[in-house]
């Protein structure tokens, strides 16, 4: 049995990713030469000022937007390498996605909700599994409802859900706590971090609040496209810190 203590497992990564908007007097730099590794089962906050890069960095990284120059690796896989239909493929399997906007299917069940990317895929759902994450993130009562009859923070929990449901490599959140009261924010950072712990889940998640940040692992600090401080076992006292360190 391999010692997982020693051996780190990698679930994503960019080497020297660089990615440019525009040209000539226009062109902006959203990334600059950026190096990161995501280790599996760790949860990565990605913090900086407004137009620092990190959504351009988490779009990249998740396979919706191309990198100019560099390498962005998912499961091992370089991303550059596959044209349009295998880089669906590999979001649909291997990436889960939370955004600020819970982007529900409106006339389907929580539960169908939560195995329509399986449903989408072709994939039978691992019951066993779907179960055990129904129950981590407290749904159990909640799946034959419709997002309508559900309250914001169960539609967010929804999300959550269908993210981990086909065990995806890693799961990128946008602000997944923007449109959440803070008391609700904090269930749904409770049960991302519940995912990672219990799950042994991978998440990387995009954020501007320092409480929400404190949930993660580590946090990454960029700075006009280049990452300019990492920070383990963050604090949302340290986190705010540094933040005004860089100006937002």
């Amino acid at each position: 049995m391999s010692d997982t203590t020693t051996s780190t497992v990698i679930a994503a990564a960019a080497h020297d990713a660089t990615k440019v908007y525009g040209h000539g007097d226009t062109q902006v730099v959203a990334l600059n030469g950026v190096s990161v590794d995501f280790a599996r089962g760790q949860y990565t906050a990605i913090m900086g000022p407004s137009g620092s890069g990190k959504s351009t960095l988490m779009h990249c990284l998740a396979g919706l937007d191309r990198l100019t120059s560099g390498q962005v690796f998912v499961a091992g896989v370089d991303l550059s390498s596959l044209d349009e239909k295998a880089l669906t493929q590999l979001r649909r399997d291997q990436i889960g996605f939370v955004f600020q906007a819970f982007n529900l299917i409106p006339t389907l069940s929580a539960i169908e909700n939560i195995t329509l990317p399986m449903d989408l895929g072709g994939r039978e759902p691992d019951q066993q599994w779907v179960d055990q994450v129904v129950t981590t993130v407290g749904l159990a009562d909640r799946l034959s409802h419709r997002p309508s009859e559900l309250s914001g923070g169960q539609q967010q929990r929804v999300a959550v859900a269908r993210a981990l449901a086909s065990r995806p490599q890693i799961i990128f959140a946008d602000e997944p706590t923007g449109n959440l009261d803070s008391r609700t924010g904090n269930e749904i950072l409770t049960f991302m971090r519940a995912a990672v712990d219990e799950l042994r889940q991978t998440i990387v998640m995009v954020t501007h609040d320092p409480n929400a940040a404190s949930y993660a692992d580590r946090v990454i600090f960029l700075a006009d496209g280049h990452i300019v401080d990492e920070m383990p076992n963050p604090t949302a006292a340290s986190v705010l810190d540094k933040m005004k360190q860089l100006g937002d």
